[in-house]
């Protein structure tokens, strides 16, 4: 064809003046109307719009997987933070977004309260108060609790659209959509994001993947474009979740990385640059961030990597306008400012570090460099269950056969190296190493986790049917059958070229009026083109080299796999994505589909339905004052804020630590010093919550140590060793008297006998050490139906009673000076 071509082209030549008048322009265009280039491109087409298709369902798949929590209960919102998210969109939507800046909240925290708009990333309420603004504009009529409830499942879906077009960046259209498939249906995301988990990871993830893709496109295009909307998805990531650390560490690792590794460009200074500058400008418009972004630790590493990259980027420029003599001297002096400034900025750097007590890294910044660093010195981070370390069943649980899929994509990014694919290698390590900190960063781990398993899966797929498609052209029944094909092939191409030629030359007007004189031309030399037949002689030649082909096939053959093998892996292949299917459509909808507030389970007698917690909140909202104080563990407080509608001491927010330990302390020393602790804060109810009836675990119980090591780190008479027997935490009989007296145990066990007359503790499997006993300070005012929450009121002191006495004599009052005189002595501050 590239002969055809040129023999056309000489032909022009020869017929015309200068290449604007021969009938080249028009040659172009009648070779890319080429039959084979127009089914190329027709092809091209059609695998974009099956890619279109193909990818929507994967959509419609990560939105409808996540419903099961609606199909199988009903549509509520899940947990504990997710009712403060939905309580702050309620008032947003109420009272607009500048009385949300401005809110001071003083139903929590009393009597301190709390500032909503300052200490709050407001990302998820934004997005779900645009949505549920926009619904209504378009009159859908929606309440804002189910806009609530299904922003996570929609945003799951744009997680996995954004996760393919990251995926397409690093290695092709068929990686992406394997990847997006994958994260799709992870249980790791499945657990952050079902229908009623309003948590600010439900957008988080998204904005987390598209800054991601945004990155990796300017650093494959080098476009302003596109790094101005990188710093853009970077803001609404500081908007949505404090995990907007780990990209703004993450990115400048892999820019040193591409320095140090020789790979520095002017396309890895645009991807980087605009991001630091306008990302800490629009981050510290946040109120929650504000000056944190230039001044704490967390931010350091890019300040740093920002400075080396512009004396990077200046070395590289004199290189380029100086001689090597000059080049030499400009770059000892290049280095030696660089390095003068470095310690400057280290200095400086330094010094801001040395003036915080925590070196100006955050506590659970902290806790994740030195995984013994809450255990030791924060306890109220150590106490959440998802800040513990992961076990290695976690792993499988949450992103099942993707831990096996990932080393094969780890060495396909190998296969070639590139920045792109570093940069997805970079992210899997270090989110491997938080997640194997912190169990809730198994999140973080999820999407690194399904790109590498979909370029494994794509590149395994491209393996094993491309050694199929050789296998069946090599077992072809005759080379001459071929040989005819091609020709007639030829033929039909040739033939094809002279009508396409004159059929856009009538198109296109030509100058000087030749426009007769050229079309004669055309057509003559595609007549000449059209004439031309192979010959036998260049039949025989093809036949050689057909025949040569032939024997160096085994060649060939050696970089394939033969057939049966290829169709047994891709039969392994689809088995495994059978087994990752089911699993993870069992943990949607039956380990992480149940939400929290309402509890089931399957026993002999069938299905239960445990609704204790609604129970207890409606009736504080119901039966209580409206400035009522109720006091519990801070697990609670969000929900009793939300649906209860009552003022609560602590809360999940756990930004006064001080606080906490005083209900701590409360919950941990005797009945009257609790009482006079609650008194001291105007508390009405307080309420625990007790599993040992139904068995259920996360309960007060098994979360009371925590409450004395919290309440003993600020109060040092609440030692944690006064709970053990012999370092074991128990509540039989052979419990500490310091346990069996204490006000958290009083309130879980009071007439628990009564049930079945032994007190049998079914979550801890024993019964309990002391059984009849009474309150004297507390009163209980509901029990609910399976015993799950327990809700007292505090007593008011008793009035003084006058009573009638005796007139004392001279010798009664002698005594009583005599004892005030005593007094005075043990005195010492008195004179």
């Amino acid at each position: 064809r590239a002969e055809r071509e040129r023999e056309t082209q000489l032909g022009f030549e020869q017929g015309s003046q200068s290449p604007a008048q021969t009938g080249l322009p028009l040659l172009r265009l009648a070779c890319s109307l080429d039959p084979a280039s127009m089914a190329a491109t027709v092809g091209d087409a059609s695998a974009s719009v099956l890619a279109f298709l193909i990818l929507l369902l994967i959509c419609v798949l990560a939105f409808s997987i996540r419903l099961f929590s609606v199909i199988k209960y009903e549509s509520v919102i899940h947990e504990f933070d997710p009712y403060f998210n939905f309580r702050v969109t309620q008032f947003l939507t109420r009272n607009g977004i500048y009385e949300f800046w401005n809110w001071f909240d003083d139903r929590t925290w009393y009597p301190l309260g709390r500032v909503i708009g300052g200490t709050v990333y407001p990302g998820l309420t934004l997005t779900a108060g645009t949505m549920w603004w926009i619904l209504n504009a378009l009159n859908v009529p929606l309440s804002v609790e189910t806009v609530c409830v299904f922003t996570a499942p929609i945003f799951s879906a744009n997680a996995s659209w954004a996760t393919f077009l990251l995926t397409k960046e690093v290695k092709g259209t068929g990686a992406g959509i394997a990847a997006a498939a994958l994260i799709a249906m992870v249980p790791s995301y499945i657990s952050r994001s079902v229908a009623g988990s309003y948590d600010n990871e439900a957008v988080a993830i998204f904005a987390l993947v598209f800054t991601f893709y945004l990155y990796v496109k300017t650093l494959n295009t080098g476009s302003l474009l596109y790094a101005a909307l990188n710093s853009l998805a970077y803001f609404y990531m500081v908007c949505s979740w404090g995990g907007y650390t780990f990209i703004i560490n993450l990115i400048p690792m892999h820019v040193l990385l591409c320095i140090v590794t020789g790979r520095f460009s002017s396309r890895l200074y645009i991807a980087y640059a605009p991001l630091v500058v306008l990302g800490t400008l629009l981050a510290a418009l946040v109120p929650v961030v504000g000056f944190n972004a230039v001044m704490t630790s967390e931010h350091f590493a890019s300040f740093l990597v920002f400075v080396i990259l512009h004396v990077v980027a200046l070395v590289h420029y004199i290189k380029r306008i100086l001689s090597p003599k000059l080049y030499k001297m400009a770059l000892a002096l290049v280095v030696s400012v660089g390095i003068v400034s470095s310690f400057s900025l280290a200095a400086v750097l330094v010094a801001l570090v040395a003036a915080s007590p925590t070196k100006g890294w955050s506590g659970r910044s902290l806790s994740l460099l030195d995984p013994t660093y809450a255990s030791k010195y924060i306890p109220i981070i150590a106490s959440v269950s998802e800040h513990q370390p992961p076990t290695w069943p976690s792993y499988f649980m949450d992103i099942n056969v993707l831990a096996f899929l990932v080393p094969a994509g780890i060495i396909a990014c190998f296969m070639p190296l590139s920045d792109s694919s570093s940069f997805i290698v970079l992210y899997l390590v270090t989110s491997v190493y938080f997640s194997g900190v912190m169990v809730r960063l198994m999140l973080v781990l999820a999407p690194a986790a399904c790109i590498l398993s979909g370029i494994a899966l794509s590149e395994a797929l491209n393996t094993l049917t491309r050694s199929i498609k050789y296998h069946h052209y090599s077992a072809a029944p005759s080379i001459s059958a071929s040989i005819d094909d091609h020709s007639d092939a030829s033929k039909a191409e040739i033939s094809a070229i002279p009508s396409t030629i004159n059929s856009v030359a009538k198109l296109l007007p030509l100058k000087d009026g030749t426009k007769e004189k050229q079309k004669d031309v055309v057509g003559e030399k595609a007549k000449e083109v059209s004439k031309e037949k192979p010959s036998k002689r260049s039949r025989k030649k093809d036949k050689e080299i057909l025949e040569k082909t032939s024997d160096s096939e085994p060649v060939k053959r050696l970089l394939g796999l033969p057939v049966e093998s290829s169709v047994v892996g891709i039969l392994l292949l689809v088995v495994l994505g059978s087994f990752y299917v089911a699993h993870c459509v069992w943990a949607a909808a039956e380990a992480y589909s149940a939400p929290s507030i309402v509890l089931t389970s399957y026993t002999g007698d069938g299905f239960h339905v445990f609704d204790d917690f609604r129970e207890a909140y409606a009736w504080l909202r119901h039966n209580t004052e409206h400035d009522d104080k109720v006091a519990s563990w801070w697990d609670y407080g969000y929900q009793t804020t939300a649906m209860a509608n009552r003022t609560v001491i602590v809360d999940n927010n756990t930004w006064n630590n001080t606080h906490i330990a005083t209900v701590g302390t409360a919950m941990s020393s005797p009945e009257r010093q609790a009482w006079e602790i609650f008194r001291s804060l105007d508390v009405k109810y307080v309420f625990v919550v007790f599993g040992g009836l139904v068995g259920y675990p996360s309960d007060d119980i098994n979360k009371f140590l925590w409450m004395v090591r919290i309440g003993g780190g600020v109060f040092p008479h609440i030692k944690e060793s006064d709970y053990l027997r012999d370092g074991q935490y128990r509540i039989d009989s052979h419990a500490t008297p310091t346990m069996l007296n204490c006000l958290m145990y009083k309130l879980s066990y009071y007439r628990f006998v009564e049930v079945d007359g032994k007190g049998y503790d079914r979550v801890r499997r024993t019964e309990i050490g002391k059984k009849n006993f009474k309150l004297t300070y507390f009163e209980e005012v509901l029990t609910t139906q399976h015993w799950m929450m327990r809700i007292y009121k505090v007593k008011d002191p008793s009035n003084r009673i006058r009573i009638k006495t005796k007139k004392k004599g001279k010798s009664a009052t002698k005594a009583r000076a005599s004892n005030s005189r005593r007094q005075l002595r043990r005195n010492p501050f008195a004179v």
